[in-house]
């Protein structure tokens, strides 16, 4: 997928929040990923566990990513040894915390992961092979969040190891002061800001729209991959077209 991203071909992901391997099980076999939120979310190490197996089990070559619920070495470290390929990192805001999340991710001399069999090494049937090139094949993506993140972007896109940047536009756009208004002169100019500081660094940059809509608001921006939808977005509008749907029809 890193090789993927900076070739400029269009990566698309999905984003399950439920406790349900049957949810990325279905979001699975049309994207390119899938991320596990643990952030948001009643996600347990357990359910990420059986979501990343859903994943990996679906048709097609989708990778399954986690969102860890804050930069700590330890809680990347436990979603690692869980098997996904890699982590995104929300509210980074320099360079020192985008340095530590790549060490979390990597295991000596290159970070400070710890080494463990489990669920990533086929619980040590791939011990050597897996630790001998998990630095290299482990993603590494952080989320840009606040006026902090967009002023210090270069900074963070040029961290060795960062693979690619991640705008979260909810929070980015709460920082602004302009919550949910992803047009806004202010949000596109601090998402142009991250592009182009991103750009000089040759990291891609991605965004997620809950929406079909907001895909479309986001998506034209020029963003190098996107997520398209959030499972329970998806699904209360599903519901809603179809009760929509029924009562029109029985009026």
């Amino acid at each position: 997928m890193r090789d993927t991203l900076r070739s400029g071909e269009p990566v698309v992901g999905t984003w399950a929040s439920l406790a349900d391997p049957a949810v990325p099980e279905l979001l699975a076999p049309d994207a390119d990923f899938v991320v596990l939120d643990t952030e948001h979310t009643p996600n347990s190490l357990e359910t990420v566990a059986d979501c990343a197996r859903a994943v990996n089990a679906a048709p097609g070559e989708t990778l399954p990513l986690a969102r860890v619920a804050w930069n700590d070495p330890v809680r990347i470290k436990r979603l690692l040894d869980l098997g996904v390929a890699g982590v995104m990192v929300p509210m980074v805001e320099t360079a020192e915390e985008a340095a530590a999340a790549v060490e979390a991710c990597r295991y000596p001399p290159d970070g400070v992961r710890g080494i463990a069999t489990a669920r990533a090494s086929a619980y040590g049937r791939r011990f050597e092979s897996y630790v001998g090139s998990a630095n290299e094949d482990v993603l590494t993506v952080l989320q840009i969040e606040t006026a902090a993140g967009v002023e210090n972007a270069a900074d963070i896109a040029a961290v060795d190891g960062v693979d690619a940047l991640f705008v979260g536009p909810a929070d980015l756009s709460a920082d602004l002061g302009v919550f949910g208004e992803w047009t806004s002169p202010e949000l596109t100019d601090a998402i142009a800001s991250v592009l182009d500081a991103a750009e000089d660094a040759g990291t891609p940059v991605g965004t997620l729209g809950a929406r079909p809509d907001e895909v479309r608001a986001l998506g034209s921006l020029g963003f190098d991959f996107l997520v398209a939808g959030v499972d329970t977005a998806l699904l209360l509008d599903g519901v809603a077209d179809a009760v929509d749907a029924a009562r029109e029809t029985l009026e």
